[in-house]
């Protein structure tokens, strides 16, 4: 497959997780355990790579497994990383309310740009660095509510604490996506081996033996394969692409939600959110079009040669 096209479903999908999990509540409510879903997404993202692998060593019998352990035991960071990262998401959402953390996680798309260079020596020419900042603006501006409503006042009223631990979080999300492709990139392992490693170690939702399948419906079970499904497309960028295609990726799923909630929520769409799709529209095809397309050279008419003239030299020989 083209990275393009995993792209395009990693927007498509990302886009209807927030849409899905709306659907699946029941008058405003969650009639099962949200914590269940995380845990199920990982199971699935497990079962179906290891499903993956075994059939891949079925083809091909010289399927690349690394096993040995310090090269397995690099898979548990990229868990402890996000684990330290819900952690401050939380203690970040008691100083600063939603649509402030919300703002303020734009800031992993500018992190993930510097650490994507620091950590994995990857060039960016001037008009990308340009166009990542550009996105980072898109996604914030069509974030900002209007100065007309009750909210615009608390945008910036937080306690410092709370935009320190914003810039913590966004920092923590970009250094486990820069070092989960590291590790999908460093050697030539199969993908579905590297996926079943990277999945064996995120089960941190406490008993959930005691509360799983409560209150499921179709629609959860919709959820739980939205989830598992992107998670297997991350993946498979982080292999074969880069985190800044995840990261289009993801901020263009943004949009498309909010487009989506205009007709099926009743969302009213606002200037800013017209506005941060022209912005973001501009930094995609900044990002990913050649220079050629970006930069109007005039062209340079050169003269023709002129035409040689046959010129024949007669030579006398002396008797």
């Amino acid at each position: 497959m083209q990275w393009y096209f995993v792209a395009l479903l990693l927007t498509f999908l990302t886009s209807s997780q927030g849409i899905l999990t709306t659907l699946s509540q029941s008058n405003g409510k969650y009639l099962y355990d949200y914590a269940t879903v995380p845990f199920l997404a990982e199971v699935f993202k497990l079962v179906l790579s290891s499903l993956l692998v075994w059939r891949e060593c079925q083809i091909s019998p010289s399927t690349r497994m690394t096993t040995e352990w310090k090269s397995v035991r690099l898979y548990v960071v990229p868990s402890i990383i996000y684990l330290i990262h819900n952690n401050v998401q939380f203690a970040t959402l008691t100083y600063v309310d939603a649509s402030t953390y919300q703002i303020m996680g734009n800031l992993k798309i500018v992190t993930t740009g510097i650490l994507f260079r620091l950590f994995l020596r990857r060039r960016l020419s001037n008009l990308q660095w340009m166009a990542i900042i550009l996105l980072a603006v898109g996604t914030t501006t069509s974030q900002v509510k209007g100065c007309g409503e009750a909210s615009c006042d608390s945008l910036f009223a937080a306690p410092i604490q709370g935009y320190m631990l914003g810039a913590v979080s966004a920092c923590l999300s970009a250094l486990a996506g820069v070092y989960t492709e590291f590790l999908m990139k460093k050697n030539n392992d199969s993908l579905y081996w590297q996926n079943v490693q990277l999945y064996t170690g995120g089960y941190e939702n406490g008993s959930w033996w005691q509360r799983l399948f409560n209150g499921y419906s179709i629609t959860t079970w919709m959820v739980v394969l939205n989830l598992g499904s992107t998670g297997l497309l991350v993946s498979w960028l982080m292999k074969y692409a880069d985190n800044i295609v995840k990261v289009y990726a993801t901020s263009m799923a943004m949009l498309l939600t909010m487009v989506w909630s205009v007709y099926l929520f009743s969302f009213k769409p606002t200037l800013q959110l017209f506005l941060g799709i022209i912005i973001c529209m501009m930094s995609l095809h900044m990002y990913f079009a050649p220079p050629n397309m970006l930069l109007d050279l005039p062209t340079q008419v050169r003269a023709a040669p002129e035409s040689l003239k046959e010129v024949t030299v007669e030579r006398r020989t002396d008797s």
